[in-house]
């Protein structure tokens, strides 16, 4: 299969579908198959949007130190749960940075990533 075009939001082509997709279309290709002699027209759409630091890159397994808080108990608690110790020539809890981001706590973090 051959890609002969790829079309952005708004060019000729594509007005039809950005109607219809709005700001989730990436671009519209069309494909050409000469086995079937069909035209294809496909569509890219974005389906999931989070937030990223350029740069940042960690294993999941690392563990990072993570500042919670005196008076949140709750946080502790869960920090502890997920197998965080505290490290107290830090004054911080050491954590495996994956149940840092399953917890939520990236902006927490305090060792020297780029975050």
């Amino acid at each position: 299969m051959e890609i002969r075009a790829t079309l952005l939001p708004g060019q000729k082509g594509t007005r039809q579908l950005l109607q219809a997709y709005g700001d989730q279309l990436v671009c519209v290709r069309y494909r050409y198959d000469k086995a079937r002699q069909k035209r294809l027209k496909t569509v890219e759409l974005i389906v999931d949007e989070q937030d990223w630091v350029p740069g940042v890159l960690v294993r999941p397994e690392r563990r990072v130190h993570v500042r919670v808080g005196y008076g949140e108990n709750e946080l502790r608690a869960a920090v502890k749960q997920a197998g965080g110790f505290w490290d107290a020539g830090r004054k911080a809890w050491l954590l495996a940075f994956s149940e840092v981001v399953a917890l939520g706590l990236e902006a927490r973090v305090v060792d020297d990533l780029g975050i």
